[in-house]
Parts: structure tokens; C-alpha cells; sequence
């Protein structure tokens, strides 16, 4: 018989399973659990199996705990992602223990225990797996368990539910003192296949791979079938309180709303945005009891490291927008939500707590529209949205069958606050160059934006390639996406010609990243032929694309700037042909230098507002040009007399250094404006030529 849709399938496959070790049964199990959000969210959870390996020293066969590391995610973790540490070592750590005020300084013992010289860092959730009396621990953040966890009634719910078969644990922060917790539970009750942790998860064990990971998604279908029996004919969050806008004009008002909060919390860091307007989402912002439940903030340590205290709730009225209204109102909400957040940080600091982090919400609620989500890039933006919908469905499920609690505001500051994890954080990468900014690179197809995306996709940015060519423009980024994240590259297509096209290419990149800090403005066309035989259909078409297309994209890019008010970038691809004559291109030539002049124009309007503009000017850029691949060639090569495989050896030789210009060359002085390093240069022109001497500024 056909198991609901809405219940977990056994994805096991026997054959695979069975030329596998228990350490790879435990990878292989990892995968298959967190494959699916309805077991855990990205990063939550953890998995462990005790494994009998060879000691590399003695020689003898000893018991090991592989456990996920610190940090590790179970959908994409590999082999090397879990630690291993011997278990008569964790066993020999009880000894250590002074009770549950220095439960902290166990977490330091655990190098100690490290099984043949493993790198990766044990979790703080390691005593947790050790100290069960099963070969194989699951702990997973099912959103249905979740919601029994989070009810004020846990304990009830939950034998309810699962009679004896599952145990259950009031709220204890995990650490060394819950693993021993367990431990007492599992063995006082050696029918228990699993408990249920209030506030937090589950776990379940077994003495064989296979049977633990049926045993976990057989109690996370119990707990969901349970859930939907109780909330038939219920509405969620007790109904609708008010209908949401239609898809497009959630929208709008998000490409609206997203730069103006991205500026007011992006001072000290660029923030990343994302936008989240799913059936689960909008049921809980439209409803009656979002202003009830979302101050109550998260229940699960899981969700709430990821989405601070409490949300922030948008003023705004679906049924008559004012968005107006609702932009001005953000500044004296943010502000108000910073002052609680100080509050709340001085209300519950330690003497040894870590210093006041950023104050600013991580998620935005708009009623009729959505949620919005900042954080520091784009991933974790997105999981952070992620992780609040997981606590929609868990608020959605308690409040359905009992009464939603959230993390005692002490408990939810211990966790967020935890020296542990402030060390964690410590340990993080520095930053890149470009890590919070988000640019568009306009010809983004081509062999010069697809050379510049490259190269700021490197350095940390999020990059929107806009192309008139629309299929090419998603081929590059599906290739960028490959390399760097799929979270990171996004395509547009835009004829910068087309006033609408424009507009639509700014609100796009405004709700998938929340804004702009850096335009690339790259499109482009050349045409050659003598003044007598130029007409004027090949004139207005390069004014059109090259002067009338880049006051379009400049000017929605200023607007978009402004209303963040935190500067940004503006960098023209010119031409050497702006500054020097060309023999048969006085239509291009003309249409260089006046995108060139209009970039110093944008100069001294933009200076006021951190907004630098400076020009690259490429010559002879041959190699995966679009323009060079076409008529422009050539013509090009009529004009000096060559055939195209003399052309850029003939152009090569005219430079006074000799050399070739590439697209990674006009990529790097992109980069170099777009960059901090040139923080106090606006209306300069930076020729990437290899030198031609008629082309010096001064």
C-alpha cells in the first residue's frame, strides 16, 4: 500500500547497503535523512554510529564514535565530515565532570579523545550519541515532532502520541549534562526506541543502521499523521486575518521595501537579502495570530541561532498599500527593534558574555506579502528563511493541538550568547573583498561580463548577469552557478534600450539579493563604416544602446543606491575609442565618448551619496567578444588591410607594450573600481590597452 503523500519514504536500498562498512552505512543514512527538510533543517541535526576499527597504535580492535563534526550539515556531508573519537576515552570523561556549572570546560576534553589524529572538531552534541547504549543515534529537527516539543503540554502530547515507546526530556541546553540525561533514560527504559527533548528535537537509536534510520522516520510519520487528524477542519493560525496580494504584487512591494531595509541595517556589513512568499509563509503573515506568535521567537536552538530573538513585523496593510507609508515607517521600527535587542543583551548578559552583536533583525514579516530575510550572504539568508519556515510549521502544529511556547528569553540568550558558540564563530573565515555586495553586469553573455562576474563572484559578491540575450545570459550563469553556488549567480534578460526592461532587470536583483552595490555597465554593439555610408538607422541604434541604454541602467542603478543610502559603484566598459579617433566608426566613436562624459557627469551627482563612478577602457578585446565574432570584425579588418586571423596580432603590435588585451585584463581593473581599493576614486578613466598613446588622458 501506497504510503500518504505527505509521509517520509524508506529510500533504503538494500543492494547499495550491503557492500557498504557501518561507517559508510552511517554517511550513507546521514544523506538519505537529511535529503529531506521535513526530517532537518540545513545544518541541524546529527548522526553518530559506534564502529569497532583497528587502533593504529596498538593494534587492537576498539570501539570508535563517528559522529558528525561540528558545523556539518548531514544532507551533503562526506566521510570526512565526521569525527571519531574512542569510546573508552568519552566513557573515561564522566570521571572529569563537575557538575552542570562546568559543564562547558567537558567540550575541552574532547581533542583528547580523538581516534588516529582526526582533524575534524567534535560538536558539543558529541556526549549526547556517546553516552546512549546503542550502536546507532539519530537526532534530527522534524518540524512535527517540533510542534509537540514546543507545546506547553509536551510531556502529555507526547505519550500521547507514542505511549511508552518514546521517552521524553524537559529543556536542557545540550551539552555533556543532556547526554547523561539520555544515557539514564535509555537504560531505565530499554524498551525505548527514542525520546522527544522539549523545545528542541528527537532522538532515536538502534542497534543496526538500517533499523535506526526506519525507526526515525517511522516516529517522524506518526507524529505528522498525528498532527493532521487533530487539525482537520481547524484553520491555521486561526484563520485569515487578511488575503494576500496577488504573486506580482508581492513583488513590487518587496523590490521596494528590500534596499530600503538592506540600507538602514547594512553599516557596519553589507547585508544579502532573500524573499520568501510560500504557501506556509504567507499563511502566517496574513493570519490572525502572527502579532500573538512572532514575538514569542523560536523554540528550537536549531531555529533560533539562525533567526535572532524575534522577527520583525512590517507595518503594512495589504488591503489598501501604502507603500509610501510603510517606507518611512522602517526607520523608527528598526531602530525600535535595536533598542529592544540592546535591552534583551543587557537584561541577560554574564559577566564572561561575548560583547553585544549585530542588533538588527535576521527576518522581516510583511503581512499580504511575505518574508524577507538578511544576513551577511546569500546562503544563509535563504537558510535563515528557511529555518523560520520550519518554525511557522512548528508554531502552525502547536497552536493547532495546544499552545505554542518559545525559548525562555534567558535559555534563548545562553544559547545565542554561548561562549562555545562564540568561538565558533571566532574560527570563521575573514570575510572577502566584495562579501555583502551584489552586483549587475549588463553584456553579462559576453566574453567581458562573463570575465568580470568571474572575477567579483571570486572576491565574495552576488552577481545578476543581464543580457538582451536572455538563453545566453542563463547558460553563463548555470556554469558560474556550478563553480561558485548556485546561491550567488542570477540572470536577467534586458535590452537596455527598453525603458520597462530595465526597471523589471533592477527589481529582479532587488528581491532575489535585495539590491546593488556595483553596476557594470558592459552592453554593447560597434559598427564600422565611412561618415558618407553611415545611416542614420546604425547612428541611433549605438546612441541608443551605448549612451541612451547606459543613462537607463545608470539611472535605475542611482535610484536603487539612493534608497539603500550606503554608496556603491558604478564602473562604464567604455572604449580607447572614446578618447581617440578611429578611422570608419564615427557612430561608435561618438557614442563611446559620450557614455564617457556621462560617466563623469554620474560623478559629481553621485559623489554626495558614496556613489563613485569611473570607466575601464578596453581596446582591442578580440577573444570571446560578441562584438568581434560578427560584421564588426569584418569591417574592422577591411579598414587596416588584414584578414581576422592578422587582426589582433596587427593590434597587438600597435599597443606600445606589445601585448594582447583579454577579458580577464578589463575584469581586473572592473574589479580594482568595484573594490575598496579604490574607495577614494570617482570620475577617473582607466585605459586597459596595452598603451596607445592617442588614448592618454592627460
Amino acid at each position: 500500500m501506497t504510503a500518504p503523500s505527505n509521509q517520509l519514504q524508506n529510500l533504503w536500498d538494500d543492494g547499495r547497503a550491503a557492500t557498504m562498512s557501518e561507517s559508510e552505512k552511517l554517511l550513507y543514512r546521514s544523506n538519505l535523512l537529511g535529503s529531506d527538510k521535513r526530517v532537518t533543517n540545513y545544518g541541524g541535526g546529527n548522526t553518530s554510529a559506534k564502529v569497532m576499527e583497528r587502533d593504529p597504535l596498538s593494534g587492537d580492535m576498539v570501539e570508535v564514535l563517528w559522529v558528525k563534526g561540528s558545523g556539518g550539515d548531514i544532507g551533503s556531508i562526506k566521510m570526512d565530515g565526521f569525527s571519531t573519537l574512542y569510546m573508552a576515552k568519552l566513557q573515561a570523561l564522566k570521571g572529569l565532570y563537575r557538575g552542570l556549572a562546568h559543564e562547558d570546560e567537558m567540550v575541552g576534553y574532547l581533542p583528547h579523545c580523538t581516534f588516529n589524529l582526526n582533524p575534524r572538531a567534535a560538536s558539543i552534541d558529541t556526549p549526547l550519541h556517546a553516552y546512549v547504549p546503542r550502536k546507532h543515534v539519530d537526532h534530527v529537527h522534524s518540524d512535527a515532532i517540533i510542534a509537540l516539543a514546543a507545546s506547553v503540554n509536551s510531556r502529555d502530547l507526547t505519550e500521547q502520541v507514542f505511549g511508552s515507546d518514546i521517552g521524553w526530556l524537559p529543556w536542557k541546553r545540550p551539552g555533556f549534562e543532556l547526554g547523561l540525561w539520555l544515557e539514564k533514560l535509555a537504560i531505565e527504559n530499554p524498551h525505548m526506541r527514542g525520546a522527544v527533548l522539549e523545545s528542541h528535537g528527537l532522538f532515536t537509536w538502534a542497534d543496526d543502521a538500517k533499523e535506526c534510520y526506519l525507526t526515525t522516520l517511522e516516529i517522524i510519520n506518526k507524529a505528522a499523521a498525528w498532527l493532521d487528524a487533530q487539525s482537520q477542519g481547524k484553520p491555521a493560525f486561526g484563520g485569515a486575518r487578511v488575503a494576500p496580494l496577488p504573486a506580482d504584487q508581492r513583488r513590487a512591494v518587496a523590490a521596494r521595501l528590500m534596499p530600503a531595509i538592506r540600507g538602514l541595517i547594512s553599516a557596519d556589513r553589507h547585508k544579502v537579502g532573500h524573499f520568501d512568499d510560500s504557501p506556509a509563509v504567507l499563511d502566517f503573515v496574513c493570519s490572525h495570530m502572527l502579532d500573538t506568535l512572532a514575538p514569542m521567537g523560536t523554540s528550537c536552538p536549531d531555529h533560533f541561532l539562525r533567526t535572532k530573538i524575534a522577527p520583525l513585523v512590517v507595518s503594512c496593510n495589504p488591503e489598501a498599500v501604502d507603500l509610501d507609508a510603510t517606507l518611512s515607517s522602517l526607520p523608527a521600527a528598526i531602530a525600535a527593534y535595536r533598542a529592544d535587542y540592546a535591552a534583551y543583551y543587557t537584561r541577560c548578559k554574564h559577566g564572561d558574555s561575548p560583547a553585544l552583536r549585530d542588533p538588527n533583525a535576521v527576518v522581516y514579516l510583511v503581512p499580504g506579502v511575505g518574508m524577507i530575510t538578511f544576513a551577511l550572504d546569500k546562503a544563509t539568508a535563504r537558510i535563515s528563511g528557511e529555518f523560520y519556515v520550519n518554525a511557522i510549521n512548528v508554531m502552525r502544529g502547536a497552536s493547532t493541538v495546544s499552545t505554542y511556547q518559545g525559548l525562555a528569553e534567558q535559555e534563548a540568550f545562553d544559547i545565542e550568547y554561548w561562549l562555545l558558540e562564540e568561538a565558533k564563530l571566532q574560527r570563521m573565515p575573514k570575510p572577502k573583498a566584495l562579501a555583502g555586495r551584489v552586483a549587475m553586469v549588463t553584456g553579462g553573455a559576453g566574453g567581458i561580463g562573463s570575465a568580470t562576474a568571474v572575477r567579483l563572484l571570486h572576491e565574495g559578491a552576488c552577481v545578476v548577469l543581464a543580457d538582451i540575450d536572455g538563453t545566453a545570459a542563463q547558460q553563463v550563469a548555470d556554469g558560474l552557478a556550478k563553480v561558485y553556488g548556485a546561491d550567488v549567480v542570477r540572470s536577467v534578460a534586458m535590452d537596455v534600450t527598453v525603458e520597462a526592461q530595465v526597471i523589471s532587470a533592477f527589481d529582479h536583483a532587488a528581491v532575489e539579493f535585495g539590491g546593488i552595490d556595483i553596476l557594470v555597465s558592459n552592453a554593447g554593439i560597434a559598427s564600422s563604416a565611412p561618415v558618407e555610408e553611415t545611416t542614420l538607422a546604425m547612428w541611433n541604434r549605438n546612441m541608443d544602446i551605448l549612451a541612451t541604454g547606459y543613462f537607463m541602467v545608470s539611472r535605475e542603478a542611482f535610484r536603487t543606491l539612493r534608497a539603500q543610502g550606503i554608496g556603491g559603484s558604478v564602473i562604464f566598459v567604455a572604449s580607447k575609442n572614446g578618447l581617440a579617433a578611429s578611422p570608419n566608426a564615427s557612430a561608435y566613436c561618438t557614442a563611446k565618448a559620450a557614455e564617457i562624459h556621462l560617466a563623469r557627469c554620474l560623478a559629481l551627482e553621485g559623489a554626495e551619496a558614496g556613489i563613485r563612478v569611473n570607466v575601464v577602457n578596453p581596446d582591442a578585446v578580440l577573444r570571446g567578444s560578441k562584438i568581434w565574432s560578427g560584421e564588426w570584425l569584418d569591417q574592422r579588418a577591411s579598414t587596416y588591410g588584414t584578414d581576422k586571423g592578422g587582426l589582433e596580432e596587427m593590434y597587438r603590435q600597435r599597443s606600445l607594450l606589445k601585448r594582447a588585451v583579454l577579458p580577464e585584463d578589463i575584469a581586473e581593473g572592473v574589479y580594482f573600481f568595484a573594490s575598496d581599493l579604490s574607495a577614494k576614486s570617482t570620475g577617473n578613466i582607466l585605459n586597459v590597452d596595452a598603451g596607445n598613446k592617442e588614448a592618454f588622458t592627460r
